[in-house]
């Protein structure tokens, strides 16, 4: 168990005592109530036992708290899941796992997505993608599947190109300075940021370089899918939730930082001040 569903849990079993709070009960008296053996009771609020989803109902029901079943049980459910970490997702493959990844792609017709910290992988192009997969393959000494990992990462790109959904992206302008590859490389990338600007299909921000920020600021990056599925990257894993609570926050959080965002020739302004920059540089490219 990561330290992540270890933590997730220990919040669960807090919840479900709050729960019991709420309604004035002693953990007896709530085990007289449910039919379970106060240590049962104990156990599962100090997350030392996992509650089974008819547990979460009575419990409630004793406590009068109907109400909050369907949000409970969506919560426990994600635990297991909500948290993947990077190395036991990669060890089926960066090939496989882009495969894996596909039908909720295909799926989904509004993508919410959100990066400070490089380009949204639908955004990405060939020979960026390939500085990716080559990063990611020496840091985790993955097999050498480069050529095949590109291709199927490229999947993204023909959604985005000529699939039904609809992309709404906000990105941090400090994505736009992290060099990848090399100079043929950023020239690739930031010519099919110009022309996404213009997509029917894409709606593309950029959040200015030194912003002012009264409301939201800077964080991970994070993808909606439609409203039922959200996954945030973090440096060694992922998390996914598809509570309905978690999603209306970073539904939120996502609008907040689009209203920072500017569009079209602003936009277009940013990307190609990110060029002259790298341009200029002193520094000789790889």
């Amino acid at each position: 168990m990561s330290e992540q569903q270890a933590e997730a849990k220990k919040a669960f079993g807090i919840r479900l005592r709050n729960v019991r709070l709420d309604a004035r009960l002693t953990g007896r008296q709530l085990a007289a109530a449910t039919g379970m053996r106060p240590s049962k009771i104990s156990r599962i609020e100090h997350a030392r036992q996992n509650p089974t989803e008819d547990d979460i109902r009575t419990w409630c029901r004793a406590c009068s708290a109907e109400a909050q079943i369907p949000e409970l049980i969506a919560t426990h459910r994600q635990i297991d899941e909500m948290w993947q970490e990077h190395r036991q997702q990669l060890r089926q493959g960066i090939k496989n796992l882009s495969a894996k990844n596909r039908p909720l792609y295909e799926r989904t017709r509004l993508m919410r997505i959100y990066t400070s910290l490089n380009i949204p992988g639908f955004l990405q192009q060939p020979m960026y993608v390939r500085a990716v997969i080559e990063a990611v393959t020496q840091f985790h000494n993955l097999p050498d599947d480069i050529d095949e990992a590109v291709q199927a990462r490229l999947n993204r790109l023909r959604l985005l190109t000529s699939g039904p959904g609809q992309f709404a992206f906000a990105i941090e302008a400090s994505a736009l300075y992290v060099t990848l590859g090399d100079r043929d490389t950023m020239e690739e990338q930031f010519d099919f940021l110009i022309s996404a600007t213009r997509m029917g299909n894409v709606s593309l921000g950029i959040i200015p370089l030194g912003t002012t920020r009264s409301r939201i600021w800077a964080g991970d990056n994070f993808y909606i899918f439609d409203e039922h599925t959200v996954r945030s990257d973090q440096w060694t894993g992922t998390y996914e939730t598809s509570r309905p609570i978690e999603i209306a926050t970073f539904l939120k959080i996502f609008s907040l930082l689009r209203e920072q965002a500017v569009y079209g020739d602003a936009a277009r302004a940013e990307i190609e001040m990110a060029r002259r920059l790298l341009q200029s540089r002193e520094t000789s490219w790889p």
